[in-house]
């Protein structure tokens, strides 16, 4: 009777440790991978040498995002906190590692109340405020979903963002957080003058927002023709092994850079452009990619250095170029939409070629090579400055769409001007969408 009574004893002790483990790697999976699925792998280097400064974010965040909660959720702060902490750690009126029962009633909740919000991120650094601003205006004009901007600029640019976006008249729609420009400390130098100024930062993107599930990074020089809405529904089309979508650089072959000039190995025929890249960021910080330094693979903060000292003297356009590489031997990660949500001059210069903005018009303008701010590319000027000067609240038909068409006839001498159309189709389709929904009130 004693043997028996000793062996339930130990039986029971053995399960109450079980117990208490798994407790306990519950915690640890909660905390580390917030947002993501299940499965245990090991983690990214710890990147707190980065040491980003704490900063203060817009007014309108720190109401909206992280002072907002339900019943019982207060407990632990919303996850979208709107200032930044020394060495990329949580505040601490945010949950942490030891911080095991909130984070499951928070995991409990976020199952039951998914987010609605969607994530844009954007890097500006010198004389791009105006530009930066002009590409927020246009995502918030036809989105539905509630936006969430992460703003990366430099520290002379800060008040002037919160200034701007402050006077947004979205109450409740629109949401942001202010960050400074951040590279590891041991080659920032190295990282911020790899292209254009602070244009790498996209590559750190999922190191810093650890907390942020997805996202959809965009270049300063996007217009968004469409609701965001609409390309973060990829999102839901990616398989079980894609991590981020981007489009290609170029449609056409004979015109293409990479596959002409490019000195390292970059995706597919025509490589891709990374001026409009959404992304998984749970998986892009859970994958381990394949390269050709080391038989090893390596995950996203392992991989980047080596890669930049590997390919440094061979590489044109910086991040872009390193991505390309990335995914060249990672191809089965990457998910390819079409030319349309990533339209740019070279679609048109030279000729018309992409097929689905002739079809049913261009959903992302992309006016890189500075064509908002010079005369080259008029119509995609006309289009740049039609949203800059659209007041919001003002009719979208006699003030943003009807003077478009009459400044896009007037550059019908140049090639993209001749394919005027595709510039206005999906913007006119969005328009009468929007004021669809406004009819039925949504």
């Amino acid at each position: 009777m004693r043997r028996f009574a000793r062996v339930a004893l130990l039986c029971l002790g053995c399960g109450l440790c079980s117990l208490l483990y798994g407790f306990s790697q519950l915690a640890l999976s909660l905390e580390q991978e917030p947002g993501g699925g299940g499965g245990r792998e090991r983690q990214a280097p710890e990147p707190a040498a980065l040491g980003a400064r704490r900063q203060a974010g817009g007014g309108r965040a720190a109401a909206g995002s992280a002072g907002r909660g339900e019943a019982g959720a207060g407990r632990c702060k919303n996850l979208s906190v709107s200032f930044w902490n020394s060495y990329w750690m949580l505040p601490s009126d945010v949950c942490g590692m030891n911080c095991f029962w909130e984070a499951a009633f928070r995991y409990d909740y976020m199952k039951t109340h998914p987010s609605e919000k969607m994530h844009l991120a954007v890097v500006a650094c010198g004389e791009r405020l105006e530009e930066t601003v002009t590409m927020l205006r246009s995502a918030v004009i036809f989105s539905i979903k509630p936006l969430q901007f992460h703003i990366f600029a430099e520290d002379q640019l800060h008040e002037s963002f919160k200034d701007i976006l402050d006077d947004f008249p979205y109450e409740g729609k629109v949401n942001y957080t202010l960050y400074p420009i951040t590279f590891p400390t041991e080659s920032a130098a190295e990282w911020k003058k790899l292209f254009k100024p602070c244009a790498s930062q996209r590559l750190f993107l999922p190191l810093i927002l650890k907390n942020v599930d997805s996202l959809l990074y965009v270049d300063t020089d996007i217009l968004f023709l469409r609701p965001v809405d609409d390309i973060w529904s990829f999102l839901g089309k990616f398989n079980a092994t894609q991590i981020a979508a981007m489009a290609p650089e170029h449609e056409e072959p004979r015109i293409g850079w990479y596959n002409r000039f490019a000195r390292h190995p970059y995706y597919g025929v025509t490589g891709i452009n990374s001026g409009v890249m959404l992304m998984n960021m749970t998986r892009i910080r859970r994958k381990y990619f394949k390269n050709d330094m080391t038989p090893v693979r390596l995950q996203w903060g392992e991989i980047l250095m080596p890669l930049l000292k590997k390919y440094k003297l061979n590489i044109t356009w910086g991040d872009q170029d390193l991505l390309n590489i990335m995914f060249f031997h990672n191809p089965e990660s990457l998910y390819v939409f079409p030319c349309q949500w990533n339209y740019r001059p070279d679609h048109c210069i030279y000729g018309s070629n992409c097929k689905e903005a002739e079809e049913e018009g261009i959903f992302i303008l992309h006016g890189n090579r500075g064509v908002y701010h010079d005369d080259k590319q008029p119509t995609f000027r006309a289009v740049y400055e039609a949203i800059k000067n659209y007041s919001f609240g003002d009719d979208l038909v006699h003030s943003l769409l009807h003077p478009l068409e009459l400044e896009l006839r007037k550059t019908m001498h140049t090639y993209c001007g001749k394919v005027y159309k595709v510039f206005v189709k999906q913007l006119a389709k969005s328009i009468r969408d929007l004021y669809a929904r406004r009819s039925k009130g949504r």
